[in-house]
Formats: structure tokens, C-alpha cells, sequence
């Protein structure tokens, strides 16, 4: 019956995948080189009023619409020409935008995603609806999520969908900035140029790797989906020349000063070298042409290079270089930029998708900003924009505090388990119980609904796949109360294993515990069973063999592995609400809730793969709760544990035990706990005291069973 119900479940959840409109959505090949784009995509339908398109042009690359007259109407554009900003799955929201002919944006089109969480959990017209929000707006106006100042227009976010809302309006405003200036709608703006330092000293170039004056930007085969070949894809360092003691130390006193000679005012000059298997020059390049490879960034700006712009680089003089068979010095010659601010050296490439034969555009930046002691009066204070996530956690710090706050405390009372164990009894457990209520009702009401910070499996995929693919602060910090919920779970599972969470603070099994609760007051208790433990013990099993199918998934596809995920039905209740999805995500979550009432936490027990990834870790907590030599014959505690978690030798399972306290509390009490009560009796008839000994307060002290 439950492989059935199982199969049956994954039927509906393919059935709602296969309406997916632009998830994954093939995209012809010819459309990343061929420069009638407009052959492959609908123009019109973001630039309306064009009559005719004209082929890519400019970088980063554009069309030009035009009506009957030949009038120019507006411009169009694809995001991935432009920037690669990769959204929750690490992969770009690929959208075609069309802008009038004075920069205002007049259409936007999403072609291609690969978020889940779209594709499952929020249907893909709220994400149509965010982005028309920038419809009639400026190229150049600063768009933020939420509430915002008087300088940046505030857009309605899409609960659930915040890293692919930060990713897609960062791809939106640059985009439109870049092209607008590109089309000369948008006036450059000059920054402060730098002041330099200079000692008049030489350094080798270990000293300039570790003042940061020159800096690494390698890309791997594997980075851009070909076989390794034992040498990296691209292996370049880079710098800026004009600073004197870059300058000096890398061309030498004569050729930096006959360098510094032929640069007019204004100009800037970036050395390059390389010793990697591809090129950073490209091998199509024409006389007369642009370099397609790289190109530097500056804030919205981004400066391309022609053939005038190169100068051969003949030989690195600062001691200790790396070999290379690749150089090249660049000039920028535009009056905005700027030394004295932080830029990035970026690197564009094609990928080849493994799953298919589709290349997607990829661009590799490496960030250069010259040290304070190159630079007169040090570094300007506004030289760094700050990222996404800080200006995040910067918007939403009182939630911060207080949610950093709440953990704290439920942290800190429960490490006082023992006192307060000891001051209760199995009568009166109110000191225990009412705490733990309080916060079963924070966590359902403000954590999961109001602040949709429920921890998820696909988070812990994420960690697991981190050391083999990489790192991603970004994703990790993008949502303040999920990383701090994770820091949570890290050092709770450390030290006493993952009840603390899953029995205390995870919102749904919060929810799911409650409504037992509650049901039993209100008159179900004569219905309300745990199963046979022999059933249980064999059905417990089966959250290892979903965790194990979802880590076999991500190993082929992260995107698969998250759709799988929907085993998990806290999308489903806190992030998109149960009457916004699809019947039968709605069905699965009212039959757990429903079946809630009857049994105790049966979703957390048997099904919950995020629990199942915890547990394995608990037998390595460093706190165990206590056990006596006397808890196997006893069995007091066993027939009383509603998670089941206690074994008839009297010993706990830590990867089941959702530290209810119960057991501990029966621990202590000389009327419930059976040796303490007989040593009791014993006691008061003899008329001995009953002022408790041993350093746990019982009235003898008996061994404990670790």
C-alpha cells in the first residue's frame, strides 16, 4: 500500500511538471553566435512597436528596432549577452527586454529558467508579474526588493523566491544600464581619478601577489563543461600599470616610463598574462575588430577592447613572475573609470551544457582593487558597492536580531534540561512544557509562516555538493534567518544531537505536534495511537531511503534532486500556501496534517529526509540524555515516549529521539521512576531522610548506562 501511495504521489508531482512553460526550455543553438537574434526570438513581442530588427551589435551586443519609416523605436537585448548572474539553481534567468527609444523598459520576457521553486512551488506568471513590474521604468533607476528609499523604486517580491528575485534584478538593472549606454542614452559618470603613492621601491612578485596588486583569475576545463586535461582552461594574472610600484616593478624603470609616455591623460593600462590552455585573445580575432574575451567591469560599466587598445607586453621583469605564453597590455581609454575604485578583470566563454548540446554564455570575473598603500589617503570610503545579501541583512536586521535572539534563548534553556528536569515531576512538568509550547507556537506563526524560514533538505544537498563544486556564500547568506537557523542546527547537532531542532524548533514538526496536542484536548485522545513498535521500527527506515534516492538524484541533477524534494511538504505550507498550488501538493499536506491528529508526528518519523540527514550526525553529539543501569528491566520511560525512540534495554536512539524531556524528567522523580520509588518507600518506612544524595539527586546513587 505505501509503494502505491508513493508512486502515486510522484505521478502528480511529474504530471505538474510537465506544465512547466519556460523551465528548461530549449533554446536554438544558433542564437549564442548568429547575429540575427531576432530570427529566433520574438522581438515584437518586447519592442512592439519596431517594424524590423536589425542584426547584434555593439558590445555588449544589441538590436535596433525600427518602424516603416526606418525610425529608430527602441532596442532589444538578451541578459546572457550581457551579464551572468546565476540565480538559486547557479544558472541564469535567460530574459529577452526591449527599451523605447529613450531608454524607458517596455517589455520583458522570461525564455528560459532552471528554478524549481518556479517550476514547483510558485507558478511561473508570478515571476511574469515581477518582472512587468519594471515595465515603464528607466534604464538606470535602482530597483529594491521590498520596502526601499525615496532614490530606488520598491518591488513586490515572491514569498519563497528571494534568491532568484536578487539574481533577476541585479540582471535587469545592469543590463538595462549597460545597453543604455551602450545606445547612448545614458550619460557616463566620471569618478575621482586616483592619487598615487610611491616609495620608489622594486618588488618580485610574491610581494605583489600578497599586497594584492596583481591577482590570479583561473578557470578550470570542468568550469565550462569540457574533459580535464590536466592543465586549467585559463591560468591568468593581471594588473594595473600606471600605480608606479606596479608599474615599475612589472615592466622595469625604462618600460613603464616609456609606457607612462605614450598613455594620454585620462588613459589606464592592465597587463595580462596567461599560461592556461585556452586563449584570452581568441583566435578569431580581425584587424579592426573587438576583443570578445574580455573586458573590464566598473560598477554598471563595462569597457571593451579593440585592436587600437592592445599593446604587445614582450617581457614580465618583476622577480619570481610565472612562466606564460600569453600576454597582452590593454588601455582603457574612458574618463570613467577610475583606479581608486575596485573593478573587475572578466573573462567570456561558452559552456557546454552536459546535459545537452546547448552552449550557454558563462563570464569569469576576478576583482582588482588596489591596495590603501598604493593610493594616496588609502582607499575611497564608498569604493565598494555592497552585495546583495549584505544590503539584505542591512534591510531586515531587526528581524535579524530578534530571530538570532529567539535562538539564543531556546539554546540556553534547553541546556538548563536537567535543572529544570529535576525542580518538575511527571504531575507537574509545567516549567518544561510551557517554555516549549511557547516556542512550538513562534516557530509555526513567525518562523514558518511569517518569516518562511523553514529549513529544507535541498539546503543540505547544497552543503554536501559545496566542497566539489564550489562555495557559495551568496546563496547561503541571501536569506539572514535560513543562515541563522543553520548555524542553529550545527551547533545543536553537536552538542546534543538533532531533537533539539527537529523536536523543538522545526516549524512544521512544530505544526504537526501541536495539532496532536490540541486534538487530544479536544476529545480524539480514545483514537489517537503510535503504531506497533514492530512496524515502526521497520518504517523508519524509509526517511534513510528517501535522503539516499535525493542524494543518488543531485548526484545526476541538482534540478532533479530539488524536484524530487517535494517529499517535503514545507513549501507547500509556508512559502506558497496551500491554496495556491496544484490539488495534489494540497492533498499530500492535508493527509499528513490530518493524519497529525491521530498519531504523533508521523511526517517527522518516517518520511522527513532533512530528518534523516540529521540523525546520522547525532551519534556523534557530545551530550547524551542520562540513563540508568536499572531503565532496561524498567521500562517506565519506553511505553511513555511518543517518538518511540527508547529501546527495550532502556537505552535512546539519538538519531530518533526529539528530546521531548519526558524521560528525563521521569528520571528524577522518586513517584514515576521505579528504582527512585522504591528506594523511597524503603526510606520513609525505615524513617530514614529523604534529603536527596549523589551528585544527580537521587536518593542512591546508581550507575548510569552511557
Amino acid at each position: 500500500m505505501l509503494h502505491h501511495l508513493l508512486l502515486a504521489i510522484c505521478t502528480l508531482l511529474l504530471s505538474a511538471i510537465a506544465t512547466a512553460s519556460s523551465y528548461e526550455a530549449k533554446l536554438p543553438e544558433q542564437l549564442t553566435s548568429d547575429p540575427d537574434m531576432c530570427r529566433y526570438l520574438d522581438c515584437k513581442a518586447v519592442l512592439p512597436q519596431a517594424a524590423s530588427f536589425s542584426p547584434r551589435q555593439g558590445k555588449p551586443p544589441y538590436v535596433i528596432g525600427r518602424d516603416a519609416n526606418g525610425r529608430t523605436t527602441g532596442y532589444v537585448y538578451l541578459s546572457t549577452d550581457v551579464a551572468d548572474i546565476p540565480a538559486y539553481s547557479g544558472k541564469p534567468v535567460v530574459t529577452l527586454v526591449g527599451m523605447d527609444a529613450r531608454g524607458k523598459i517596455v517589455g520583458v520576457r522570461i525564455l528560459k529558467h532552471s528554478e524549481p521553486i518556479l517550476l514547483l512551488g510558485i507558478p511561473e506568471q508570478k515571476l511574469t508579474d515581477y518582472v512587468n513590474q519594471y515595465l515603464g521604468h528607466m534604464a538606470g533607476t535602482r530597483f529594491e526588493l521590498g520596502k526601499s528609499d525615496d532614490k530606488a523604486v520598491a518591488l513586490d517580491a515572491i514569498s519563497g523566491a528571494t534568491v532568484t528575485l536578487i539574481a533577476e534584478n541585479q540582471l535587469l538593472t545592469r543590463t538595462s544600464q549597460a545597453i543604455a549606454r551602450q545606445a547612448g542614452l545614458i550619460k557616463q559618470q566620471a569618478r575621482a581619478q586616483a592619487k598615487f603613492a610611491d616609495d620608489g621601491k622594486m618588488r618580485d612578485w610574491a610581494a605583489l601577489q600578497v599586497d594584492g596588486a596583481v591577482q590570479p583569475l583561473r578557470v578550470e576545463h570542468a568550469d565550462v563543461g569540457l574533459p580535464d586535461t590536466g592543465k586549467p582552461y585559463l591560468d591568468l594574472h593581471f594588473g594595473y600599470l600606471n600605480q608606479p610600484q606596479v608599474g615599475r616593478s612589472v615592466l622595469g624603470e625604462a618600460g613603464w616610463r616609456e609606457l607612462m609616455a605614450r598613455l594620454k591623460p585620462g588613459e589606464h593600462a592592465i597587463f595580462a598574462i596567461n599560461d592556461g590552455a585556452a586563449s584570452f585573445k581568441g583566435s578569431g580575432f580581425v584587424r579592426g575588430g573587438i576583443y570578445d574575451r574580455v573586458q573590464l567591469r566598473q560598477g554598471d560599466e563595462v569597457y571593451t577592447f579593440r585592436d587600437s587598445d592592445y599593446l604587445n607586453l614582450y617581457a614580465m621583469q618583476a622577480a619570481g613572475a610565472p612562466r606564460y605564453h600569453e600576454s597582452a597590455i590593454f588601455i582603457v581609454r574612458d574618463a570613467t573609470f577610475s583606479a581608486a575604485y575596485p573593478f573587475h578583470f572578466v573573462f567570456l566563454a561558452n559552456r557546454q551544457e552536459q546535459e545537452s548540446s546547448q552552449k550557454t554564455f558563462v563570464n569569469f570575473a576576478s576583482e582588482y582593487w588596489l591596495p590603501d598603500a598604493y593610493l594616496q589617503g588609502g582607499r575611497p570610503a564608498d569604493g565598494r558597492e555592497l552585495p546583495a545579501w549584505q544590503k539584505t541583512w542591512q534591510t531586515r536586521l531587526p528581524e535579524v536580531i530578534t530571530f538570532g535572539a529567539f535562538l539564543l534563548f531556546t539554546l540556553l534553556f534547553y541546556a538548563q534540561r536537567d535543572r529544570l528536569a529535576r525542580t518538575s515531576s511527571r504531575r507537574d512538568k509545567r516549567r518544561i512544557d510551557w517554555p516549549r509550547y511557547v516556542l512550538w507556537g513562534v516557530s509555526v506563526a513567525v518562523v514558518g509562516f511569517a518569516g518562511m524560514a523553514q529549513p529544507s533538505v535541498t539546503q543540505l544537498l547544497t552543503l554536501l555538493h559545496a566542497p566539489f563544486e564550489g562555495w557559495r556564500w551568496e546563496l547561503f547568506l541571501s536569506d539572514p534567518l535560513i543562515f541563522l537557523f543553520w548555524i542553529f542546527i550545527a551547533v545543536s547537532l553537536l552538542l546534543w544531537g538533532r531533537g533539539v531542532f527537529c523536536g523543538w524548533l522545526c516549524p512544521f514538526g512544530s505544526l504537526s505536534e501541536g495539532l496532536y496536542r490540541v486534538a487530544g484536548k479536544l476529545g480524539l485522545k480514545r483514537w489517537q495511537r503510535q503504531l506497533p513498535q514492530r512496524w515502526h521500527d521497520k518504517l523508519k527506515w524509509l526517511k534513510y531511503g528517501v535522503l539516499a534516492m535525493l542524494v543518488a538524484a543531485s548526484l545526476h541533477s541538482m534540478v532533479l534532486a530539488e524536484q524530487l524534494a517535494e517529499v517535503e511538504p514545507f513549501k507547500t505550507t509556508f512559502l506558497v500556501g496551500i491554496w495556491q498550488r496544484p490539488w495534489p501538493y494540497g492533498l499530500f499536506v492535508a493527509a499528513l496534517l490530518a493524519l497529525s491528529l491521530f498519531t504523533e508526528r508521523p511526517y517527522c518519523k518516517y518520511l522527513c529526509p532533512l530528518g534523516a540527514g540529521l540523525a546520522i550526525p547525532s551519534w556523534l553529539r557530545v551530550f547524551a540524555l542520562k540513563r540508568k543501569r536499572d531503565c532496561g528491566p524498567c521500562q517506565a520511560c519506553t511505553v511513555q515516549c511518543g517518538a518511540q525512540a527508547i529501546a527495550k534495554d532502556g537505552r535512546i536512539d539519538p538519531a530518533e529521539c526529539l528530546h521531548c524531556l519526558d524521560c528525563l524528567v521521569y528520571y528524577y522523580d522518586d513517584h514515576a521512576c521505579p528504582p527512585l520509588a522504591k528506594e523511597r518507600k524503603r526510606r520513609t518506612k525505615a524513617g530514614e531522610a529523604l534529603t536527596p544524595i549523589g551528585r544527580d539527586g537521587y536518593y542512591i546513587p546508581i550507575r548510569e548506562v552511557k
